[in-house]
């Protein structure tokens, strides 16, 4: 393990992506004991606190644990789907607010995405995920579900479907475009959708699933991308038409 002390890099970020590399590689396997904090300040010519500095940050993405005691220290932690599809929803997130990715695109991805698992759903799916889109329909269709409701039943919905692949790969790699693409989609189409189209919408997705035709899934799943489309296209002229006006009387 190696770093670079005349890099303008942060030297714990440096330890820490060195160590990791270590794990990634298979050098470091699971359960195996770090050498001490001591040991790697030494090894590394860096001071404890930057050792620590750095095993904190590899503690932060759960590639290590810590464990107290005689026989304690910083072992190599088994990375679970779940640690890491919340580290990927958040990384999606951030990359598409932070990088402007404009919402054809990430609309194009997110329902490619979703339309590649959706035949796998159909066979595979379960009497739990089928029940949990038909609860979050019913939810969709109360009136007065505030949209923060409907936003997250909307998620839910579509998490279901994914999560019917029964393919824990598949699930991880399509949070990003359920639990960050499709909010971001939500806060810029709520205002001008039509609820009653989203239900009916999602009601051919879980009649799809129900008789586990595949085909339909993905025919349902390209409509929603149409009328997404639309929404966001109709959003945007109503935006650029107030900005005009907007000019216009300055």
């Amino acid at each position: 393990m190696k770093i670079d002390p005349n890099s303008s890099a942060d030297l714990s970020a440096q330890i820490a992506a060195a160590i990791r590399d270590e794990i990634v590689s298979g050098k470091l396997i699971v359960d195996e004991r770090l050498p001490s904090e001591a040991e790697l300040a030494d090894h590394f010519d860096v001071s404890r606190s930057t050792v620590r500095e750095a095993l904190k940050r590899l503690a932060a993405q759960s590639l290590i644990r810590t464990q107290r005691g005689a026989f304690g220290g910083a072992f190599v932690n088994r990375l679970s789907f779940q640690d890491a599809y919340r580290g990927h929803i958040t990384t999606s997130t951030l990359l598409l607010g932070m990088n402007n990715v404009s919402f054809d695109t990430a609309c194009e991805a997110r329902f490619a995405l979703e339309r590649a698992c959706a035949r796998l759903s159909a066979e595979r799916r379960d009497a739990d995920h089928l029940a949990t889109m038909r609860a979050e329909i019913v939810r969709q269709a109360q009136p007065g579900l505030s949209d923060e409701a409907f936003c997250a039943s909307d998620v839910a919905f579509h998490r279901a479907l994914v999560d019917g692949a029964d393919n824990p790969v598949m699930s991880y790699q399509l949070a990003g475009a359920v639990e960050a693409m499709q909010p971001l989609m939500n806060m810029i189409t709520f205002t001008a959708r039509d609820r009653a189209e989203i239900v009916r919408l999602h009601e051919q997705i879980a009649d799809a699933e129900d008789a586990r035709d595949g085909e339909a899934v993905v025919a349902a799943l390209t409509e929603l991308e149409s009328y997404t489309k639309v929404l966001a296209q109709s959003v945007f002229d109503a935006r650029a038409k107030a900005q005009s006006d907007s000019s216009g009387t300055a």
